[in-house]
């Protein structure tokens, strides 16, 4: 990076306060042209409301931003866009049913031009994907695509609007070491024709390989800023959480008889989604099963199946070597089978309830939290006041509407819910998705203390560096198939790429343990 270059983005003492709540507190920094800035923060440090406010969702309560030299009109997110400030999300905003060039080019027309020169627009962007290596046909469906080639598409739709500021929330999330590599060359070749990026994330390792400088925020403040060259992981993390963060030790595991095993299951395909494809496995007391794969592969029917929402097509289900019947999701949590869904907003959380009605959702029938019909609030409120002084979620209270809290506070009110029931089976999806790095410590060891009571632990992460830390025993799902498996150590993350990009299953790279 060029020290000389001008500045493209300044945000000058932005403060912005929610009640008795300060989110950011008079927070500044800028980022040069063609440089890269990693923004660090552990959960409700302030950096979504930062860039809420860059992106005029929120009004900051005082404090300012310019963009190339000029002010940013707080509150208005058209004039970000139009200021050439773009944001890659980390959950993708696409219409699988319409075209790469359909979705690039949405929203970019007014309503009042009659008329958009298609084929003009097709070749600019054959243009950009050329210039900045991004392979893809404009006239493939959207939802044909690979999760590495949506991240393509997202960032086309950056470049197409000619961003000269992009804003990447845990861009790396869903994709296997080989796309993150891509990925990587991607940004640098953008960076090196003058884009600038702004770069969230967790994954220290990243930040390292990418980032120019670092920014870290802790409880609304800023508290450090470095250059990465002059910085390691070790001492970013320290910065994040005002402590060293250490990863728990993990003993080997004494593994027990099978709790839950699954034979020959299938299930449908469902639109573009894969069905399992006679998959077969034992989750088995003591043990962590560790499931790898790209989103999308068949992860959702199996959890499904695991936490009784759904039956196999074909294929048997065993709790306790009793073929099951009869599987629903009362039966499964009657069964000790404790589920930490993919998605906490849809199916792990109610978002008008507060964070005691949350706490007890799934058990709030029957002893210790109702009687007779009736449910025991006082028993219930401890139950939430315990989970959030244990799991450190942020929030004003146990009364608080959960839709109030942000997403690793949401997630760590759910992770409290599971582990505390003391669960003989957990189906743990995706169990640390934006959490900060002292949080993601403390529930792997939370996992691993279920573990070692005898729990059975189903593991199913995108996060293929948690995947590795984490489990016993590792298995690869891709396009419906699961892999053979792989011990601990066994496996690089290159060759569990391999599996998790289809690869392996067709040349058998590997073999059964």
């Amino acid at each position: 990076m060029d020290h000389d270059a001008p500045t493209v983005l300044c945000l000058d003492a932005i403060t912005k306060r929610f009640g008795k709540l300060v989110a950011n507190d008079a927070i500044s920094f800028s980022l040069r042209k063609g440089e890269v800035v990693a923004l660090l923060g552990e959960n409700g440090a302030g950096k979504t409301t930062l860039m809420n406010i860059l992106f005029g969702q929120y009004t900051a309560d005082s404090g300012s931003v310019e963009v190339f030299g000029n002010p940013l009109p707080p509150g208005n997110s058209r004039a970000a866009l139009d200021a050439g400030v773009g944001m890659v999300h980390q959950h993708f905003t696409l219409a699988d049913n319409m075209s790469v060039l359909e979705n690039i080019i949405l929203g970019t027309r007014s309503l009042f031009v009659p008329r958009l020169d298609i084929n003009a627009a097709r070749d600019r962007i054959k243009e950009l994907s050329e210039t900045f290596q991004l392979a893809i046909s404009p006239d493939e469906k959207v939802g044909n695509l690979t999760v590495g080639e949506r991240q393509r598409v997202e960032i086309l739709k950056a470049l197409y609007r000619d961003v000269r500021i992009l804003i990447l929330d845990e861009p790396t999330a869903v994709l296997t070491p080989q796309e993150t590599n891509d990925l990587f060359a991607t940004l640098k070749q953008a960076i090196a024709n003058g884009l600038s990026i702004i770069f969230i994330s967790h994954k220290l390792h990243e930040v390292m390989a990418i980032s120019d400088r670092v920014v870290v925020l802790r409880h609304g403040k800023l508290v450090g800023s470095v250059n990465t060259t002059d910085t390691n992981k070790q001492a970013l993390a320290a910065m994040m959480m005002g402590a060293n963060a250490t990863p728990p030790n993990i003993a080997p595991a004494t593994t027990g008889a099978p709790l839950l095993v699954l034979e020959n299951v299938s299930t449908p395909n469902i639109g573009t989604a894969p069905g399992l494809k006679s998959i077969s496995l034992a989750l088995k007391a003591g043990q962590i099963i560790g499931l790898a794969g790209v989103s999308g592969n068949g992860q959702a029917p199996l959890a499904d199946i695991v936490g009784g929402v759904h039956f196999p097509h074909t294929g048997t289900i065993s709790l306790n070597g009793k073929t099951i019947q009869k599987w629903t999701p009362r039966e499964a949590v009657k069964n000790g089978i404790a589920r930490i869904p993919e998605d906490r907003h849809k199916t792990g959380t109610v978002s008008d309830f507060d964070l005691t009605e949350n706490a007890i959702l799934e058990r709030y029938v029957g002893a210790p939290f109702s009687k007779g019909g009736w449910l025991n609030w006082r028993k219930s409120r401890l139950f939430a006041k315990d989970i959030i002084a244990k799991y450190d979620v942020r929030c004003p209270g146990p009364d608080t509407p959960i839709r109030l809290l942000s997403g690793g506070n949401m997630q760590k009110l759910i992770l409290g819910r599971v582990l505390e029931a003391d669960p003989k089976i957990v189906l743990a999806n995706q169990p640390v998705r934006g959490l900060d790095i002292g949080a993601v410590n403390y529930v792997h060891s939370q996992l691993l203390a279920a573990r070692d009571r005898g729990a059975a632990i189903l593991l199913i992460s995108e996060d293929l560096d948690e995947i590795i830390a984490l489990s016993d025993i590792i298995h690869v799902i891709a396009d419906g198939q699961l892999s053979p498996a792989f011990l601990r150590n066994q496996m690089s993350p290159a060759e569990l790429g391999i599996w998790m990009s289809g690869q392996g299953f067709d040349t058998g790279v590997a073999h059964a343990s």
